[in-house]
């Protein structure tokens, strides 16, 4: 790095947009709503260049940038939750089986349609492999409460997919 922090930034910007943007696209299945996180995302990390904070620049400190946009998305959503349609996409593998494609599809509908605290507990320790501990700290809640309400995401996840194996009309 430079030196200069805003000029770091700029030159962080360029190699990593791609793996922000891809972290979130492949979490919300929305390019619109993971375009405008991506945008939050790198307006946040100018504004700690700005104020002087901000740990080292580096492409995994964007990503926690990300993920706690992602997870102030998702408290947005569970607030509004009446008021937004969910919209999922499906994902374009081609080097899978299409098998593997379907189920990652489902999964992903699935997840979609579960609500936003559900979604964001599951994906925070699945899909990012969180320890419980962190997906507490990460939404705000005890650990405690953070285990129970994956007892009940899990639950609700198994429920939904089982029933759209079924044909099961949401």
């Amino acid at each position: 790095m430079s030196g200069d922090r805003g000029a770091d930034l700029l030159d962080l910007y360029d190699r990593a947009l791609p793996q922000v943007y891809g972290y979130l696209v492949r979490r919300v299945g929305n390019p619109a709503v993971a375009e405008d996180l991506t945008g939050e995302t790198f307006l946040a990390a100018a504004q700690a260049v700005k104020n002087g904070g901000g740990p080292r620049l580096s492409t995994a400190w964007l990503v926690t940038v990300a993920r706690n946009k992602l997870v102030d998305h998702w408290r947005h959503a569970a607030v509004e939750e009446e008021k937004l349609p969910l919209v999922g996409t499906d994902d374009v593998v081609l080097d899978e089986d299409a098998d593997l494609r379907f189920e990652r599809a489902r999964a992903r509908a699935v997840l979609l349609e579960l609500g936003p605290h559900h979604r964001c507990a599951l994906t925070l320790r699945y899909l990012d492999g969180l320890p419980v501990a962190e997906v507490a700290v990460e939404m705000g809640r005890t650990v405690h409460a953070t285990e129970a309400l994956l007892v009940r995401a899990r639950s609700a996840f198994r429920a939904a997919y089982a029933e759209e194996e079924e044909g099961g009309v949401r």
